[in-house]
C-alpha cells in the first residue's frame, strides 16, 4: 500500500481484488490517443479503465447497484458517440454513453442516466474513480490531490499519478445536468468531488442519515441523470506550480469545450446606471452628510461611510461620466469629502471618519481595506484627479510600512496605530489574506506609471514574489486574486520575466478553482442565473456583486496588457467569465427577483428596500435564498462599470454598440462603417447588438466578418438588433443614413 494512503475502503478492496483476481468481464474496448480504454462488468459496477500502457490508469465506475447483477447490451451509439450501453438491474434501467476527443488534449465524457423500476430512495452511493498503479493495484498508485470542489463552486478534481508516471487529470463533474437529481433527492452537491487517495471522484450527495432519514425517492420511470462526468488528460504532471496552473487552466479550457453553455440574455445597464444614480442621490438610505459633505452608505441605514464605500463608487461615476462625456454631479459632491479620511499623524487614510461610532474598532484594518481605496485613488489620479493623486500620495508611504512589516503576508486584521495583529488567520488557521500580494502589486504599478519612480516597481516584484509556493491556496478574496493577476500580466510586459506571465496563471487557476462553472436549479436559483460566478471568499457559501464586477475590471486590465502568448484558454475562461458577468450581475437586483425568494428577518441581517437599484449583496446555489447579507450600496458602481465597458457610443450614430465581450479596438472606415476588433475565446461566441438611442430609428445594417462572410441577426424589434458572432477577430459593421 503506497505510504501516505490511511486505509483503503470495501470498495477499494472490492474493485482490487476484482482486478487482481481476473474477475471482470470485457464488455467492449477502444482507443483514446496513447491511452486505451476498456468497458468491463463487474460484480456489482460497470467500469471504464482508462489505461497508458505500463504507466498506470483510472477506473471510472459507470453504474453501481448494491445487489450486484446486470443484463448488459450494446446499443447503436449517438451523435458523437463511441459506446452506447443498456444495463437492466434490479433497480431499474441505466443507459450508459460515452464520447471521447482527441482534437486537443485527450479528453472523455462519461453520462449515465438511470431509469428506477420502483420509486427510488439512495441512501448512498459510492464515488466513481479510483487511482491504479501499473499492476491495477490501486493501493500501490503514489500522487497528489492538487485541488477539489470547494462547497458548491465547480464540480472539478485536479490530481496527479507519479508513480507511476500516468501524468495529470482533470476531473469535472457537470452539476448543471445533474439538476433533477438534487431536486428529487432534495440535496445539495455540497464538496461532492474530491475524496481521499485512491478513492476519488464524485460522491453523489444522499439525504442525512438519522433514525429518520428524509423521504425523497427518484420517481419510477423517469430517466434521470446519475453521472456526467468529463475527464482530460495529459501525460506529464508538473510538479512546478507555474507549470501546474498553466495545465491546469489549459485542461480546465478542454473541459469548458465540452459543456452545454446556458444562454446569456441583453442587459440595459445604461438604463440600470441611471436609476442607480438616481437613487444614491435621492434616497435617504444611501448617503450621510458628515462635516457639510456627502458619504455613501455601505448598506440602506446600515453601518458607517468609509473610505473603500466612497473610493469605489466616486471611480465607478468617474468612469460613467467619461464614458458620458459629461461629469456627473455626484463625482465633485464624492470627491469633496475624501480628505476627511486622511489620518495625518499615521500619515494614512484610515477606514472610517473621525466621528465613527463606539461601536466600531477605529483602529481595526482588514488588510485588503487599505489598499483597495489607495487604487482606486491611482485609477483616478492616471485620470488627472488632484485630490486622490494627494490623498494616495500621502497614504501610499504607509502601506509600504505595512507590507514590509507583515513581510508581504499579510494577516486578517491588524491595528492601525502598530501593527500589532487583532486576527491572524483565516478560518482554516492556516493563511492570512493570502492574496492582498496581488492588489498591493498592482497599486504600485500604477504608482510606478504616476511617478517612475523604481521604487514602486521593486515593491510590485518582491509582493508577488512573496506568493510564490502558495498553489491552490492563493485565494482569500476573489477580486484581490484578480488583480494578482493583472499585476502580474503588467509585471510581464514590464520587465519582459516570463515568470511573471506564468505567475499570473497560478493566481487565475485559484481564482477559476473558486468559480461556479454550473448552472444551478436548486431552490430560489431557478430564478437567477449562477454561471461562472466566483464565490466571493475562498469559503464563501455565496456569490458576491463587488467581487464579481471588481474582477471583470482587472481582467479587463490584464486583457489589455496581455499579447499573443497569452495561454488561449486563458483568454477563453477570462472573456466567458466577463460575458456571463454581465449577465448574471443582473438578478443582484431585488426588481429582477420574485419577491418571495428574497431573505426576510430574522434569516436577513441588513435592510432591502427593493424599490432602491441597489443590488443584493449575496446570491447562493445551494439553495438558500438570496440577500441574508442584504443589500449592497457600496456595490452599486456594478451598473456604472458594465456599462461603460458593454456599451460604446459612436459618434452620430443613431444607436449604442452593445457587446458582452470586450472590444480590443473600434475604427470608424467610413461615414457609417466601422471595424471592430473582438477579444475573447477563439472558439466562442459573443452577443452584440444596436441599441436604439432615445429619439433614434435603429438603420438597416449588415455585419460582416473580415472576408467578406455575412452575419445575419438571430434578433431584432424597434429598439434593438442582435447578432451572435465569433468572440475573437474583426468583423465590420455598415449600416444606412
Amino acid at each position: 500500500m503506497a505510504e501516505e494512503v490511511p486505509g483503503l475502503s470495501a470498495f477499494v478492496l472490492g474493485l482490487r481484488a476484482e482486478l487482481l483476481g481476473k474477475k471482470l468481464e470485457k464488455i467492449e474496448d477502444f482507443g483514446l490517443g496513447d491511452l486505451g480504454v476498456e468497458v468491463a462488468q463487474g460484480s456489482d459496477s460497470i467500469w471504464l479503465f482508462i489505461r497508458r500502457p505500463g504507466r498506470g490508469g483510472l477506473a471510472l465506475r459507470a453504474a453501481w447497484v448494491s445487489d450486484g447483477g446486470f443484463d448488459v447490451r450494446i446499443l447503436p451509439p449517438g451523435a458523437d458517440e463511441v459506446l452506447r450501453l443498456e444495463a437492466e438491474s434490479v433497480l431499474g434501467r441505466h443507459v450508459i454513453a460515452i464520447r471521447t476527443s482527441e482534437a486537443d488534449l485527450h479528453r472523455l465524457q462519461l453520462q449515465v442516466w438511470l431509469t428506477p423500476r420502483a420509486p427510488l430512495l439512495i441512501p448512498f452511493h459510492p464515488r466513481d474513480l479510483y487511482v491504479l498503479d501499473a499492476d491495477d493495484d490501486p493501493a500501490r498508485a503514489v500522487g497528489r490531490v492538487e485541488a477539489a470542489q470547494r462547497g458548491v463552486n465547480s464540480g472539478l478534481l485536479y490530481f496527479r499519478l507519479d508513480e507511476p508516471a500516468f501524468g495529470s487529470t482533470l476531473y469535472v463533474q457537470n452539476l448543471t445536468t445533474l439538476n433533477p437529481y438534487f431536486r428529487a433527492t432534495d440535496t445539495v452537491p455540497d464538496a461532492a468531488v474530491g475524496g481521499e487517495w485512491p478513492e476519488l471522484g464524485y460522491l453523489p450527495p444522499t439525504p442525512p442519515q438519522s433514525g429518520t432519514p428524509p423521504v425523497n425517492p427518484l420517481p419510477a420511470g423517469e430517466a434521470v441523470m446519475m453521472s456526467d462526468a468529463i475527464l482530460v488528460f495529459r501525460d506529464w504532471a508538473a510538479d512546478d506550480e507555474l507549470e501546474m496552473a498553466r495545465q491546469f487552466l489549459q485542461m480546465l479550457g478542454i473541459a469548458y469545450k465540452a459543456l452545454p453553455l446556458p444562454p446569456t440574455d441583453y442587459r440595459d445597464w445604461v438604463d440600470r446606471s441611471g436609476r442607480t444614480l438616481k437613487d444614491l442621490e435621492a434616497a435617504p438610505q444611501a448617503t450621510r452628510r458628515h462635516y457639510g459633505h456627502l458619504y455613501v452608505m455601505p448598506y440602506p441605514d446600515g453601518e458607517y461611510p468609509d473610505v473603500m464605500v466612497q473610493a469605489s463608487v466616486l471611480a465607478a461615476v468617474v468612469d460613467y461620466g467619461r464614458w458620458r462625456g459629461d461629469p456627473h454631479p455626484l463625482e465633485a459632491k464624492l470627491r469633496a469629502g475624501l480628505s476627511r479620511f486622511y489620518d495625518a499623524e499615521l500619515e494614512t487614510v484610515r477606514r472610517y471618519l473621525p466621528n465613527v461610532g463606539d461601536d466600531k474598532d477605529a483602529d481595526a484594518v482588514d488588510s485588503w481595506y487599505l489598499y483597495h481605496p489607495l487604487l482606486n485613488f491611482a485609477r483616478l489620479a492616471l485620470n488627472g484627479d488632484e485630490v486622490a493623486r494627494e490623498l494616495l500620495m500621502k497614504s501610499i508611504g504607509y502601506g509600504i510600512r505595512a507590507a514590509h512589516h507583515f513581510h508581504y503576508a499579510w494577516p486578517v486584521m491588524y491595528d492601525i496605530r502598530d501593527f500589532s495583529v487583532k486576527t491572524r488567520a483565516r478560518n482554516d488557521d492556516r493563511f492570512g489574506q493570502t492574496d492582498v500580494g496581488g492588489i498591493y502589486a498592482y497599486l504600485m504599478l500604477l504608482c510606478y506609471q504616476l511617478t517612475d519612480d523604481e521604487t514602486y516597481l521593486h515593491e510590485a516584484r518582491a509582493a508577488i514574489d512573496a506568493a510564490v509556493g502558495m498553489r491552490f491556496n492563493l485565494e482569500y478574496q476573489a477580486n484581490l486574486t484578480a488583480w494578482g493577476a493583472a499585476a502580474c500580466m503588467r509585471l510581464w510586459r514590464i520587465t519582459n520575466d516570463a515568470r511573471y506571465l506564468s505567475q499570473s496563471y497560478v493566481y487565475l487557476a485559484s481564482f477559476f478553482h473558486n468559480c461556479e462553472i454550473w448552472e444551478s436549479e436548486i431552490g430560489p436559483a431557478a430564478h437567477y442565473r449562477t454561471f461562472l460566478g466566483a464565490t466571493c471568499l475562498h469559503d464563501a457559501p455565496y456569490m458576491a456583486i463587488y467581487e464579481c464586477f471588481d474582477s471583470f475590471t482587472a481582467f479587463e486590465a490584464y486583457l489589455a496588457d496581455s499579447g499573443p502568448d497569452l495561454e488561449p484558454a486563458v483568454r477563453m475562461l477570462i472573456g466567458e467569465y466577463c460575458r456571463y458577468a454581465l449577465d448574471r450581475a443582473w438578478y443582484y437586483y431585488p426588481d429582477a427577483l420574485p419577491a418571495d425568494i428574497i431573505a426576510e428577518p430574522p434569516h436577513q441581517s441588513g435592510v432591502i428596500n427593493p424599490r432602491l437599484s441597489f443590488p443584493l449583496e449575496d446570491l447562493y446555489a445551494n439553495g438558500e435564498r438570496p440577500g441574508k447579507v442584504g443589500q449592497e450600496i457600496y456595490g452599486c458602481g456594478a451598473a456604472m462599470v458594465f456599462a461603460s465597458r458593454s456599451h460604446h457610443r459612436i459618434e452620430d450614430a443613431p444607436f449604442l454598440l452593445f457587446c458582452d465581450v470586450f472590444v480590443r479596438a473600434i475604427e470608424r472606415t467610413g461615414e457609417r462603417a466601422l471595424t471592430l476588433v473582438l477579444d475573447a475565446g477563439e472558439t466562442c461566441h459573443a452577443g452584440l447588438s444596436l441599441v436604439r438611442r432615445k429619439r433614434r430609428r435603429l438603420p438597416e445594417a449588415t455585419l460582416s466578418s473580415v472576408h467578406g462572410e455575412v452575419i445575419g441577426a438571430h434578433g431584432q424589434s424597434p429598439d434593438r438588433i442582435d447578432f451572435r458572432v465569433p468572440a475573437s477577430g474583426r468583423l465590420i459593421l455598415q449600416w444606412s443614413a
